[in-house]
């Protein structure tokens, strides 16, 4: 089981673009946290501890939000879904959290991650990986960080597909098809050198024998 790291916030009252921009300027990230049961809570949290779960959990491991509200404290198991950020400058412009059921299976996007050095390398094999991502679904305190694929079996045509990969014990990839994730292609070969084309006269310039004219004949 994964660790559950938790997170402090507050519940936000404040709406609407200028409320954002107020919290952004005064160190505060709006979010929002839903669930499937269709509970919606707008949230800010303060950008030094946001960053600070973002980092530890990803978007894999489970946060639980706690604030206070109506006279209590809460506390809600989630995941950190989206987060969206300024294109150039480091601002968190906003996050969504998630709300997960602990005993309730839920299908999250992994990332793959690949070890070890293909035999056929030596060969020289180029590696492709065709799936930086496996959607799995597994309970959410059982989520792992990555999927991690052992490539140093492999010769040059061999593949690792979706079905021969070892999950963690209560994970389960979602397919269709039996994909390849991950592959050892040919080397390149060398382009052949391109064969000068003739050029192309342009009208009129051809040597070709011309039609005499009247007065030459």
């Amino acid at each position: 089981m994964s660790e559950v790291y938790n997170l402090k916030v507050e519940v936000r009252t404040e709406k609407g673009k200028s409320a954002a921009r107020k919290l952004r300027r005064s160190d505060y990230v709006p979010g929002v946290y839903y669930d499937a049961r269709g509970e919606t809570i707008p949230l800010k949290i303060r950008v030094g501890s946001f960053y600070k779960a973002w980092t530890r959990a990803g978007s894999t491991s489970v946060v639980e939000l706690e604030y206070f509200h109506s006279g209590k404290t809460n506390k809600k198991p989630c995941l950190i879904w989206s987060v969206d950020r300024h294109p150039f400058k480091k601002i968190y412009m906003h996050v969504d959290f998630y709300g997960v059921d602990l005993t309730k299976e839920v299908t999250v996007s992994v990332p793959v991650d690949i070890q070890g050095t293909a035999k056929g390398a030596e060969d020289g094999g180029v590696m492709e990986i065709y799936r930086n991502y496996l959607d799995l679904t597994c309970l959410p305190a059982n989520i792992p960080s990555q999927v991690l694929i052992d490539i140093s079996h492999l010769k040059i045509g061999d593949n690792v597909n979706v079905e021969d990969i070892r999950l963690p014990a209560g994970a389960k990839a979602v397919y269709e098809e039996n994909f390849a994730v991950v592959g050892l292609t040919p080397p390149m070969r060398p382009e052949e050198a391109a064969l000068p084309e003739e050029e192309e006269e342009a009208p009129g310039e051809e040597e070709a024998p011309q039609k005499k004219s009247e007065e030459e004949q």
